[in-house]
């Protein structure tokens, strides 16, 4: 598989390459030099299979002979171990939820980070490396479940101070070991400037072999494709014909994947990017100007992100197969209506959390006579139970992934977000005999 770096395209890499390094010079995202296209035929051959072989199937497509396909199907089973499963709304049998929180870490996320441990598993050599991401909820927690105990890789997560769940923080916040932990003063996108100005720093960078974890990294997205192949796979064929997929949006690698799925030939009709108060890409797409404002706190902490990182990929898939941007749905959803749809999915029998929310109400909204909606439900409700329980009235019970957590005290550090700081932190905590024990 060959990348090229969208900021510099005479930057070419390997998939492990950039599996390995994250970024591109100049901080560029990588992006398949070739867009595989699997025909109606072999579309629906893959339908037919199980999640693993059709996933397995899927990744070589872009991957090739650089992890060859038994390796592929091997680490693929690893990652994959639990469901993805389609979930009916309503009696009209038109709408339904893609359940994705049903790994370790009850988020997508799961899914991405998952693979890409398996992957960096499968190349690692006896150097150690140093995995630096931001999160701003759930990839903290699906990083650092995937990556625990694992030699030679060390871990550091910035989030935003006071700005994810409760729950959320108790669940990667409490590990230890090779998972250190960074409450950042500011916001995500803050935290994500961090990291990208420690990615720019060229001793920082060599002297940690430092990778990320975030969706920047191509293979985390690879990984998200496959979810939406075993969504197409589980509806019945009249309904694939009329798919619309509502994708709630805020680094945009959710919808990156969806659109490389739609890429490869799956049948999806069109897709809606569901975002709440940080409205950078619907407000783009309206006016054609980028124009991001402060990003503001809202329920659906984990789409607080006014910079999203995957855009230029978005933009970069829609130039590459001539599809028009204008032609991408986008709807905003205000903390209120989130607060509404989070009661009217109650009285239809299903209870949801803030950010499956908004993709279920501008799909609702959005969605025409004879088609059949999907929206991805992101993470576990309980992860939120503080909020939902406020909201509908009622007790959540908490899954045993959280339950053993709960009460665990947190190991987080606590930095200004001033890049000298974490600089000094991050080559200090890189001497720690623990961060790389086995």
């Amino acid at each position: 598989m060959k990348l090229y770096n969208l900021k510099d395209h005479k930057q070419h890499v390997s998939f492990i390459e950039a599996l390995q390094q994250g970024l591109g010079k100049q901080q560029g995202l990588f992006f398949p030099l070739e867009l595989p296209e699997f025909t109606l035929t072999e579309i629906e051959d893959l339908l037919k299979q199980d999640f693993i072989t059709r996933s397995s199937r899927i990744l070589s497509a872009f991957i090739g002979d650089e992890i060859v396909s038994q390796v592929m199907t091997k680490r693929v089973e690893a990652a994959f171990t639990f469901p993805a499963p389609l979930v009916m709304i309503g009696k009209d049998q038109d709408v339904a939820a893609l359940e994705l929180f049903h790994g370790p870490t009850l988020a997508f996320k799961d899914f991405g980070a998952r693979f890409m441990a398996q992957m960096l598993a499968e190349v690692a050599t006896d150097q150690p490396v140093t995995i630096l991401t931001a999160t701003s909820g759930d990839t903290g927690a699906a990083v650092a479940h995937a990556f625990y105990g694992l030699k030679n890789v060390r871990v550091v997560i910035l989030y935003p101070r006071g700005k994810i769940s409760p729950l959320q923080e108790k669940l990667f916040c409490t590990l230890g070991g090779n998972i250190h932990t960074v409450a950042i003063d500011g916001d995500f996108d803050a935290c994500q400037a961090l990291v990208k100005q420690a990615f720019d720093d060229t001793e920082v960078k060599e002297t940690l072999s430092l990778n990320s974890a975030n969706s920047i990294n191509i293979s985390r997205l690879l990984a998200q494709i496959c979810y939406y192949f075993e969504a197409v796979a589980q509806l019945p064929v009249e309904a694939r014909k009329q798919l619309v997929i509502s994708v709630p949006s805020g680094n945009f690698g959710n919808l990156t994947a969806g659109l490389l799925a739609k890429s490869l030939g799956l049948p999806i009709r069109r897709f809606i990017a569901a975002t709440n108060a940080n409205d950078t890409v619907p407000r783009f797409l309206k006016s054609g100007q980028w124009q991001p404002n402060q990003t503001v706190a809202t329920l659906s902490n984990a789409m607080d992100v006014s910079s999203p990182n995957n855009w230029p990929r978005i933009e970069e898939l829609f130039h590459r197969k001539i599809w028009r941007l204008k032609d991408l749905a986008h709807g905003t959803v205000s903390d209120q209506e989130t607060k509404e749809t989070m009661r009217e999915l109650a009285d239809l029998g299903y209870i949801s959390e803030p950010h499956t929310a908004i993709a279920y109400r501008v799909l609702r909204d959005q969605l025409q006579e004879g088609e059949f909606g999907l929206f991805l439900g992101t993470a576990h409700p309980a992860k939120f139970k503080e909020s939902v329980e406020d909201i509908l009235q009622q007790t959540l019970p908490l899954p045993q992934a959280l339950e053993t957590r709960a009460t665990l005290p947190l190991l987080s550090h606590h930095l200004p977000a001033k890049y000298t700081q974490l600089r000094a932190f991050l080559l200090a905590s890189a001497t720690s005999t623990e961060s790389i024990k086995k």
